[in-house]
């Protein structure tokens, strides 16, 4: 088979590798995509779509539970988990043919099969059909991550579950442990929580989404305890004893060991890169800890191979990944694109009360050697969080001193995941306290609690 030539080749279409691919065709670049399962990767089939779906499921069934305190009358009130996973299926499914329409449109040339670079500018594609040899000046290697699985906490699919289990889970958990209290465990505890799993989660860390502000994460512990769920901290499961309708857990804490029974184990304890069987040693790519070592341009060092996204390492977010993709394709066009900054990119997570943030810690912050001065304003001074129904939350923010810059902001709370990125355009323009401080926000809104926690930072504060 002849060999096909193009100007980038992209090795997976996840977000990262698909918006990439876009961005090359607009700026009449020849591109190509190869992906080995699914148009739109992991985050829109098995990832971040089909779990906000499931979400989305849980927080109106939590609505209706309710209903009596919005003055309303529900009775009967229940689920179909078979119905709520297949609406989670039926979303992905749309926006996976969206990507392939996408590809069409733009006249990027997708590839089926399982890439491999047998030489610098080489692709090889193996699927059903054979091998197709593919060159070009430019690859990126866009291959994501997968979950990682511990020795003896692998799943099974039965008992113990990957994410990719919880998402089509084949019965409804009664008594329900989350290895991990990251965003994905999290969010899966969350879930199942709300449905009417009893559930603990085990963390390793002093304390539950340990990358958020400590103030963040106890407001957050706080709420998941009201709700139900049981937090272990400092815990480590040591063991899983399987049996055909229950898992028993030996759970250490403090140095003691015990053990409880469950009918469902979610291990949720990290990703790792897909890094393997790439032929990237012996392109001289460099590997750390399962992930591709770049440049702040995504460069592997290697001429014309970049890498983004899950597989480049920290954050692994897709809105980092896409951004990567971007920027990368106008580099590869002839651009001058400007890196994308970690530290400016936010993180949502979307449990229960939902939670959002960017920028330093406060923690950070003061160990970077800022001077800092930190704002904080609660949902139970704003009216609009009082007329949906939801007080619970807080809005913190952290400022230089010194200069008036925004280092970070942190949120828990209802809508916190769509209100977030007002301070990431305030991060991105280089606002200070003065702009924000000086800026209308609408009432009555959830906004406005950004606002006042800017004012808190500098002893302006109205409604509290």
């Amino acid at each position: 088979m002849a060999e096909k030539t193009f100007d980038m080749i992209v090795i997976g279409a996840g977000p990262g590798g698909y918006v990439a691919a876009i961005r090359g065709a607009q700026l009449g670049l020849k591109v190509a995509i190869v992906e080995r399962e699914h148009m739109g990767g992991i985050c829109l089939n098995w990832g971040c779509i089909p779990t906000k779906a499931m979400l989305r499921s849980a927080e109106v069934f939590h609505l209706m539970e309710r209903a009596a305190d919005f003055g309303l009358k529900a009775e009967g009130i229940g689920y179909d988990i078979d119905a709520v996973v297949k609406r989670s299926r039926g979303v992905a499914k749309q926006l996976s043919s969206g990507v392939a329409f996408l590809m069409k449109k733009n006249k990027v040339e997708v590839f089926m099969g399982e890439a491999t670079l047998p030489a610098k500018g080489k692709v090889a594609v193996k699927s059903d059909k054979g091998v197709e040899a593919l060159s070009a000046k430019n690859i990126v290697l866009a291959t994501g991550a997968r979950a990682r699985e511990l020795p003896g906490l692998e799943g099974d699919g039965k008992r113990v579950w990957t994410y990719k289990d919880a998402l089509v889970p084949p019965h409804m958990p009664k008594k329900l442990l989350v290895i991990g209290s990251g965003a994905i465990g999290i969010e899966f505890a969350s879930f199942y929580n709300t449905l009417g799993a009893e559930t603990t989660v085990v963390e390793v860390m002093d304390r539950v989404l340990p990358v958020e502000d400590a103030e963040i994460s106890a407001f957050a512990k706080k709420q998941f305890v009201k709700q139900g769920m049981k937090i272990l901290e400092k815990s480590m499961v040591k063991k899983l004893d399987r049996a055909k309708d229950k898992v028993t857990a030996h759970i250490e804490t403090g140095g003691k060991l015990t053990t409880q029974e469950f009918d469902t184990v979610i291990s949720a304890v990290g990703i790792v890169g897909n890094v393997e069987n790439l032929g990237l040693e012996a392109l001289g790519v460099k590997v750390d800890r399962t992930h591709v070592v770049t440049d702040q341009y995504c460069a592997t060092g290697v001429e014309g191979l970049y890498a983004i996204g899950d597989i480049a390492g920290a954050p692994w977010l897709a809105h980092k990944a896409s951004h990567e993709g971007v920027m990368v394709a106008e580099l590869i066009a002839g651009g001058k694109p400007h890196p994308v900054k970690p530290e400016s990119i936010a993180g949502c997570t979307y449990c229960h009360p939902q939670v959002a943030s960017v920028g330093y810690t406060e923690a950070k912050a003061k160990e970077l050697g800022y001077d800092v001065k930190v704002g904080r304003f609660p949902f139970i001074g704003n009216g609009k969080a009082i007329a949906l129904g939801e007080p619970e939350g807080m809005v913190k923010t952290v400022f230089d001193a010194k200069t008036g810059e925004l280092l970070g902001a942190h949120m828990v709370g209802a809508e916190v995941t769509e209100l977030i990125q007002g301070y990431v355009v305030g991060r991105q323009l280089e606002t200070t306290e003065a702009e924000l401080m000086e800026t209308v926000f609408p009432h009555p809104t959830l906004s406005e609690m950004m606002h006042e926690s800017v004012l808190d930072a500098y002893d302006r504060v109205i409604h509290i």
